[in-house]
């Protein structure tokens, strides 16, 4: 999967993001102006010690990651979208766009764009889920349909039995 940050703002919303791309083996695609700098030891510690488990790439305009990806499914998260994110049909190498903390994505472009809108139903009233966490909601909706392709189970599950007297 991929995800695309455009404008993002804030450092730790971004670092974690990265994080639950490499988490996923999911590709992480910025697109500038960025609120800070990849520097930013905000960003480098909600990262934590991921980074070099995380794919980045970064493009100059929106325009740009959409002619490189034409021949891609696209969606783009907007809470003013019709489709919620669990009607699409998602395919593994589909690219999923979010917009900036403040101001999501242009609102011309979403209007363009309709018909590949999704977003996240919330209580009416209620402005938005934090960047991060509508990431990582829609993402693993994503990965849920393609049966989690690629991820394995680490660990195993500890049964611990009482003893009873």
């Amino acid at each position: 999967m991929h995800v695309v940050l455009v404008e993002p703002e804030i450092p730790p919303n971004t670092g974690n993001i990265a994080r639950t791309c490499a988490v996923t083996d999911s590709t992480l695609h910025l697109v500038h102006p960025l609120g800070f700098s990849l520097d930013d030891k905000y960003l480098q510690r909600a990262g934590l010690d991921y980074w070099d488990m995380v794919e980045i790439h970064q493009y100059q305009s929106l325009e740009e990651v959409i002619n490189k990806f034409k021949d891609h499914n696209m969606y783009f998260t907007s809470k003013k979208a019709v489709h919620n994110y669990h009607e699409i049909d998602y395919k593994s190498e589909d690219l999923i766009f979010f917009g900036r903390e403040t101001a999501g994505l242009p609102e011309k472009f979403l209007l363009e764009n309709l018909d590949r809108s999704i977003r996240i139903p919330m209580v009416r009233g209620a402005r938005s889920l934090n960047l991060a966490n509508s990431v990582a909601v829609v993402l693993y909706e994503a990965l849920r349909q393609n049966k989690f392709s690629g991820l394995k189970a680490r660990g195993r599950f500890i049964h611990m039995q009482k003893n009873i007297l």
